[in-house]
């Protein structure tokens, strides 16, 4: 039978991570090209204590039905948490649970743009994200990412050469693929262009609290006085993705459609899982614990960083990031980058992931490739160093 697909959904395609991933079955294959927390970082013990007490006292509660919200402990421990960094005005603003920040994401694209709309993004970005926005059918527009954030100049130009722009769609935190953060200069310049051409900001922040150098930079959100900005955040980074627990928080109208958006789509996230994050939150100490988590990356990204330097070509650039799980490198002028990373993993055992997965459009050309320093042991990420860089030395 020849099937016939909707237009929402013909032009999709698999996402290449997933696909370079299934390389990653493979026990030899190292995983450079997963974006995983390292198994150091997960708190195993205390969420099976949390979880034998929510389901010894209170059963029914964590595994019945419940409101498309969230968990609403959870939601007000946010909210406070939220408040203190001025990224929470309970005058403006309200909260819901999402079944991770990638929801939260997707809904505020089905929320705000119709077909056609233009919806503006840094170039590379997320995959994930991407391919929910071009679920629907919205106009998708790349923006130059430069060291220290999207660059002001073209995104200006690319609001006044595109019709309907409703949406920007920043990760200012250690950026997935690149690792870069938005400067405190460009983050006032962001918002300063969306009074100025009245659109909205989607701030997404998974990685902010995985800084392990440099000094904190306030959100986008925090100098929102007009509700322009919709932040997404995440307990998959700093305590586990299986949990599918995200967040976004919004003005209340608008989080009022996105109730209703959810509703018609999972009806609520999972509310053992939400109660399970409210309790950690409360049991330990959060800043020890998100010290902790930093104290692993910082190790890694070191360790991953020095082997780079002793073992790739000197024609190679990579990213210097400050936190998150990322680092960016770029393969000289010239150089066949699918080839390269075909290679990696064909032949070396390494997967990376091609920086095309990333790109807007399938016409945008790069020479880059993400390497994932979190999921790797130390052993994998000395000995996967080498391996590609005897391959950068055959350029």
């Amino acid at each position: 039978m020849n099937y016939q697909y909707s237009n929402r959904v013909s032009s999709l395609k698999p996402s290449a991570i997933r696909e370079i991933l299934k390389h990653t079955a493979n026990p030899e294959v190292i995983p450079f090209a997963a974006g995983n927390p390292s198994a150091e970082a997960f708190p195993t013990e205390i969420i099976g204590e949390i979880s034998k007490e929510i389901l010894t006292s209170d059963p029914i509660g964590a595994l019945q039905y419940s409101i498309t919200e969230g968990y609403t402990p959870l939601r007000d421990l946010l909210k406070k948490q939220m408040a203190e960094k001025n990224c929470f005005n309970p005058d403006i603003d309200d909260l819901i649970i999402t079944s991770g920040a990638q929801q939260a994401n997707e809904l505020a694209c089905k929320v705000l743009c119709s077909d056609g709309d233009t919806l503006i993004c840094e170039s590379p970005s997320f995959i994930g994200s991407l391919n929910a926005f071009k679920s629907y059918n919205v106009n998708l527009t790349g923006v130059e990412l430069e060291d220290d954030g999207i660059n002001i100049e073209k995104l200006e130009e690319a609001i006044k050469n595109n019709k309907n722009v409703k949406l920007l769609y920043v990760i200012p935190n250690f950026q997935n693929p690149t690792g870069n953060t938005m400067s405190w200069e460009k983050r006032k310049a962001v918002y300063e262009l969306a009074k100025k051409y009245d659109f909205i900001i989607l701030e997404d922040n998974p990685y902010g609290d995985l800084r392990f150098k440099g000094e904190e930079i306030p959100s986008i959100k925090s100098i929102d006085t007009e509700g322009r900005v919709i932040y997404s955040g995440t307990f998959s980074k700093i305590l586990a993705p299986g949990l599918r627990v995200g967040y976004v928080s919004a003005p209340a109208e608008i989080i009022q459609k996105i109730v209703v958006c959810k509703q018609v789509s999972d009806v609520h996230s999972n509310i053992w899982a939400q109660r399970v994050c409210e309790a950690f939150m409360k049991k330990v100490n959060i800043n020890d614990h998100f010290n902790m988590l930093r104290k692993i990356y910082k190790s890694k990204c070191e360790l991953m960083q020095k082997h780079i330097r002793e073992n790739f070509s000197d024609k190679v650039t990579v990213t210097d990031p400050d936190g998150g799980l990322f680092i960016w490198a770029t393969l000289p002028e010239g150089a066949d980058m699918m080839a390269f990373c075909k290679e990696a993993v064909e032949k070396y055992k390494v997967a990376l992931v091609p920086g095309t997965a990333f790109m807007i459009s399938e016409n945008d050309k790069t020479n880059s490739f993400r390497m994932n320093f979190s999921t790797p042991s130390d052993e994998q990420i000395i000995k996967g160093c080498k391996l590609v860089g005897d391959l950068t030395k055959k350029l």
